[in-house]
């Protein structure tokens, strides 16, 4: 018997094709480069269109380079990802708005002259000085964001904090003008400054802060170093909800409840705005963290907004006041006092011995002691992620609310009116 070739069960079933006879003028180059001219330019047109055009812009025009076939350059130019537009779109519009502010204060100028104390020895000198007036001299500086077309601007209070300082602030077209400072709100540090002048200013749309979320792209921009104007820096929120102790400005302030983020944040930076991907502002940046790389802070928009509008309605910034020093319990705190709950604000007395309770406010008024744990204020639960200053910050000064209180194991409702705590 013949021996059969064992066939290979791995290898593809081979496909004859039959022989077609193409027409002459498919053979013809002339005619394949005409196609191809019209098929490029066609191409392009309808790519040149699209949000990605840029990038298949390049990639054909560098292909047919190669072989020799050049295409216009592109006029403007063409992002390469929807994200990368809308950021240069957000900065371009939001940067006329964003400010420099320059702080300068009138400082004593000494000369140095020479002093003999004995009249036989005039050789013998000794260097003495003396104030020759004054000099305006730069002492601080920040960034800020206008808000209104009458050029009300928003920064931090810890820009601004100097009293006797004079404050100038350049726009982005490179024009000063002198500004006054209409409050501050060394709670939140924030402040509000009007600019002198009768023009009408961009502004920058207030965006809402409570809808933010870890992830979100964010843009920073403002006056690096106090020398790099409109410096843009782009990162994400990396954390919400955060309580920091920040210095500056002579000031030491614990703020609660704000955003993190790893856009860098520069000396010269505070005050400026954190935008969100369609221009609007969601923050007010204010510090960073130090020894630490891409940790920055920005206070919640929507925490200014009470600010802003008190200062357009009031003239100024009041805070709603309740008057007692106390300490948020934990599960820690209470196993180490032995106390009766986990949570709740407990009236006790400050680091240095102050008094708990503030001589002459309401909490005095309406009989809170040293030693009480205020379990919940106006029905909100009182606890280290929902703090009683957290609390107090939504309400007004007036406003009437309900304590509930744990005293010696009891507990008990009190009413409070509260009172104003001004700047």
């Amino acid at each position: 018997m013949e021996d059969k070739e064992t066939p290979n069960l791995y290898e593809l079933p081979k496909i004859e094709t039959s022989k077609v006879n193409f027409p002459r003028f498919l053979k013809n180059r002339f005619f394949w480069f005409f196609i191809l001219t019209v098929f490029v330019s066609s191409f392009f047109g309808f790519l040149a269109g699209t949000i990605s055009g840029g990038y298949f812009y390049s990639e054909i025009k560098n292909y047919l380079e190669k072989l020799n076939i050049n295409l216009p350059n592109a006029q403007n130019y063409l992002p390469l990802t929807s994200q990368e537009e809308a950021t240069v779109k957000a900065v371009n519009e939001a940067a006329q708005a964003v400010a420099s502010i320059i702080v300068t204060k009138d400082l004593p100028v000494f000369e140095q002259y020479f002093y003999s104390p004995f009249e036989e020895f005039k050789e013998f000198q000794i260097p003495q000085y003396r104030q020759k007036g004054t000099e305006k001299t730069e002492i601080g500086g920040g960034s800020g964001f206008i808000i209104s077309a009458d050029g009300m601007i928003l920064t931090n209070a810890h820009v601004v904090s100097e009293t006797e300082a004079d404050y100038t602030v350049l726009t982005n077209d490179g024009k000063k003008y002198p500004a006054k400072v209409l409050a501050r709100d060394t709670i939140r540090d924030l402040a509000v400054l009007k600019i002198e002048s009768n023009e009408n200013f961009p502004t920058l749309k207030l965006g809402d802060s409570d809808k933010l979320q870890i992830g979100q792209t964010v843009i920073a921009i403002g006056n690096a170093l106090g020398e790099f104007r409109n410096t843009v820096s782009v990162g994400v929120i990396s954390g919400l909800g955060r309580t920091v102790t920040a210095s500056g400005g002579g000031m030491i302030e614990t703020i609660e409840d704000v955003i993190q983020t790893d856009a860098a944040i520069n000396q010269g930076n505070s005050g400026g705005p954190l935008l969100n991907l369609r221009g609007e502002v969601i923050g007010v940046n204010f510090a960073m963290a130090q020894q630490a790389e891409n940790i920055g802070f920005a206070m919640p928009i929507n925490s200014a907004k009470k600010d802003i509008e008190q200062v357009k309605t009031l003239g100024k910034i009041s805070y709603p006041f309740l008057g007692v020093r106390y300490i948020l319990i934990n599960e820690e705190i209470q196993k180490a006092n032995n106390l009766p709950v986990s949570y709740g604000a407990w009236v006790q007395k400050g680091e240095q011995g102050e008094s708990a309770i503030f001589p002459g406010s309401v909490a005095e008024a309406a009989g809170i002691k040293e030693g009480d744990i205020i379990l919940e204020f106006n029905g909100q639960k009182i606890t280290t992620e929902n703090s009683l200053a957290k609390i107090i910050m939504k309400y007004n000064p007036g406003d009437k609310i309900t304590l509930k209180i744990l005293r010696n194991g009891q507990e008990k409702n009190i009413e409070v009116t509260l009172g104003e705590r001004s700047e």
